[in-house]
């Protein structure tokens, strides 16, 4: 207590200056119409900076939860337009009938939000770890999509990661086909750049052009029909001359993967397991 009382004798003289610019201040801005307006338009500016920083941050933090958002929405409004495209073929432009297909449930697909752990480009075949795992309910053989396109199949999982062959595998084989043609191939990546991949077995008799846009086919258990692949960059014909190999440059940039959906198809298991029993026999 005696030396508190030391240190305000000491410097009381400070303690008073700082006590009248305080006092003259208020007077100053209290009774004085200027500079009031003056005090109140900077303190305004000044306060809209902090709270445009602090929303800024704010922001940046909430990213995480936005790209989840967007990329579920995104596959959402992919089943969408695959529901129109085909109440379109099977029952023309009937705008009351196209309405109603954007309320039809989603019920042959689930889907699991997952997020890219480690990731590889450059070896012959590249895997990806995923930070969920069977304890969210991802199993092998699921589909890994993102906000662009394919990603790869979930080969292995533990209760709380999951491994998957990236497309851009040589074990990978994904049924594909051309936007508007029911032909159909194998996507297969070749070791090189990783922004294309080639589709294989196209027959000679298909129709397509260049820039054409590459789907799913929907022929196999894992990815639903339509979800985007990429669009062709350049043809040739295959080793034996009796198909097409077209070069695809793909939609997914996987240099950039963060955020990701898994997809589970109802009815997986018993598809699979019926196919492998008439193989046996």
């Amino acid at each position: 207590m005696r030396n508190l009382i030391d240190f305000f004798l000491k410097y009381n003289y400070w303690f008073l200056f700082v006590i009248l610019e305080v006092a003259s201040f208020v007077l100053l801005f209290r009774f004085n119409r200027y500079q009031q307006s003056a005090f109140f338009t900077s303190a305004n500016a000044v306060v809209g900076a902090v709270y445009e920083i602090s929303g800024s941050v704010a922001s940046y933090f909430y990213l995480k939860s936005v790209n989840e958002s967007l990329l579920e929405r995104n596959m959402l409004l992919e089943q969408h337009i695959a529901n129109l495209e085909k109440a379109l073929e099977k029952s023309g432009l009937d705008s009351l009938s196209v309405h109603s297909i954007r309320y039809i449930p989603q019920t042959d697909y689930r889907t699991f939000k997952a997020r890219v752990i480690k990731n590889s480009l450059n070896l012959m075949d590249n895997y990806i770890t995923l930070d969920e795992g069977s304890s969210s309910g991802i199993r092998p053989g699921m589909g890994v999509v993102d906000g662009n396109g394919i990603v790869g199949i979930v080969y292995e999982t533990s209760p709380s990661y999951s491994l998957v062959i990236s497309a851009l595998n040589s074990k990978s084989n994904i049924s594909c086909k051309i936007v508007g043609s029911e032909y159909f191939g194998y996507l297969k990546w070749e070791y090189g750049d990783s922004q294309y991949a080639y589709l294989r077995d196209l027959p000679r008799h298909a129709e397509f052009n260049l820039g054409d846009t590459v789907v799913t086919s929907g022929f196999s258990t894992v990815f639903p029909e339509d979800v985007m692949v990429g669009t062709v960059d350049d043809m040739s014909d295959s080793d034996d001359g009796l198909s097409y190999l077209l070069k695809i440059k793909l939609a997914t940039d996987f240099g950039k993967l963060r955020n990701v959906l898994v997809i589970a198809r109802n009815g997986q298991h018993e598809q699979l397991e019926l196919e492998k029993k008439a193989v046996i026999e």
